[in-house]
């Protein structure tokens, strides 16, 4: 398979509601045309951009309407099917490898349209593991709408929606001055890129980290938070001793062992990964608890239908809260009563657009690009590309009945 693609193109997001983000930068644009001067990058005209067509002029980076000359197109979200462009490669996050619904014709029309698509999600090192992610900005939004929960049902100072925040920096300001009580304590599952995004914003907000120990002892003097690893927060069914590898590779056979943190938590921070074999975390029956304390549930990995019972849908940017009724395991509007404010946003990222976006640029040029233009030495290009030449390559043939279908 050949790539060293020469001629490529920023694609302007078409899908609604806009996302803000790009695959680079103006600064970043620029960067790849002097590394790379046999590179021809050019930038399609956008209203919606977090970075104005003004600023990538401003690199002096070429801004076109048109991308019918490009070899390769990339972008970030999904692409219309009025935007895909036949005979040309594309670069973004599809969302089909798992056969999603919703995404069922733009792959048909991708294989219709003989058109080379490549994805983000699957662009891997030789170990297998993915540099292409924004999950670190879903963590940070997440940790930060979690505190604005907090702020809706208790008062204060308004924190500003992340998304009308210019960066991290002003929300982190908002943060800040946001009076958290001495006795707040957090509980959060999941230590990867969406973990760290959210612990960063705790502890630059003043919130301690202790051990789940210390946490269920609950004599904490200021504002803490414990971040629960699998062997903290699971239980083998039949007594014997947890087993972390044996859990990661089939999570059957285990329980959860989350209602003491329950129990103790006013606020929960959802960042783990969750196999759909795995024991519920939060059920219904948990959450009618008579010595629950929780107050809020950020759902950042937002699985409907997962280990989180509360999470009954994904909320929007616009209306991040809605109110879960325990008694009723039913929706209420956020802030009734008796209820638990859930915040379940499926889209995070999208609200700091800039930062998020500096950081996936910078990965994409120093771990993708070189085998992009270049000669694919490790097969990163070859095992992200999902589609050539009108069919389905080797490793995902299997979405063939998903395409008929």
């Amino acid at each position: 398979m050949s790539t060293s693609y020469r001629k490529i193109g920023i694609i302007r997001e078409g899908k609604e509601p806009a996302d803000r983000r790009v695959p680079l930068t103006p600064a970043q644009c620029k960067e790849v045309m002097q590394r790379y001067p046999e590179v021809d990058l050019v930038v399609q005209r956008s209203t919606a951009r977090a970075f104005a067509d003004a600023e990538y002029e401003a690199f002096e980076i070429p801004l076109v309407d048109d991308l019918s000359d490009r070899d390769l197109i990339i972008g970030v979200k999904e692409v219309p099917l009025d935007m895909l462009l036949p005979e040309k490669a594309y670069l973004f996050f599809s969302h089909t490898i798992k056969e999603q619904p919703h995404n069922r014709k733009l792959l048909k029309a991708v294989l219709e349209r003989n058109i080379r698509l490549l994805d983000h999600e699957l662009l891997t090192n030789p170990h297998g593991e993915r540099v292409l992610a924004f999950g670190y900005w879903a963590g940070v939004v997440g940790a930060y709408n979690g505190i604005r929960a907090w702020q809706l049902m208790h008062g204060g100072p308004e924190l500003k929606p992340a998304n009308q925040c210019h960066d991290l920096e002003e929300l982190e300001r908002y943060l800040h001055a946001y009076p958290l009580p001495k006795d707040l304590r957090i509980v959060m599952t999941g230590g990867g890129r969406v973990g760290k995004g959210a612990m960063g914003v705790l502890e630059r907000a003043g919130v301690k980290r202790i051990s789940a120990k210390d946490f269920l002892l609950g004599n904490n003097t200021g504002p803490v938070y414990t971040a629960l690893g699998s062997a903290d927060l699971y239980l083998r069914d039949d007594g014997k001793p947890f087993e972390k590898e044996a859990f990661h590779h089939d999570p059957r056979g285990h329980h959860a062992n989350f209602l003491p943190f329950a129990r103790k938590a006013h606020i929960y921070m959802a960042c783990h990964f969750w196999d759909p074999r795995g024991p519920k975390i939060l059920s219904a029956e948990d959450l009618r608890d008579p010595a629950l304390t929780l107050d809020v549930v950020a759902d950042i990995s937002c699985d409907i239908g997962g280990p989180i019972d509360s999470t009954l849908r994904a909320t929007t940017i616009a209306e991040p809260f809605y109110g879960y009724d325990p008694a009723s395991a039913s929706e209420k509007p956020a802030g009734t009563s008796g209820t638990i404010t859930v915040m379940s946003v499926d889209n995070l990222p999208c609200e700091l657009p800039r930062d998020a976006s500096e950081a996936f640029g910078r990965d994409l040029i120093e771990r993708v690009f070189p085998f992009l233009v270049g000669e694919d030495k490790e097969g990163m290009i070859a095992r992200a590309t999902i589609a050539d030449h009108g069919s389905l390559t080797a490793a995902y043939t299997y979405l063939q009945a998903y395409v008929n279908s």
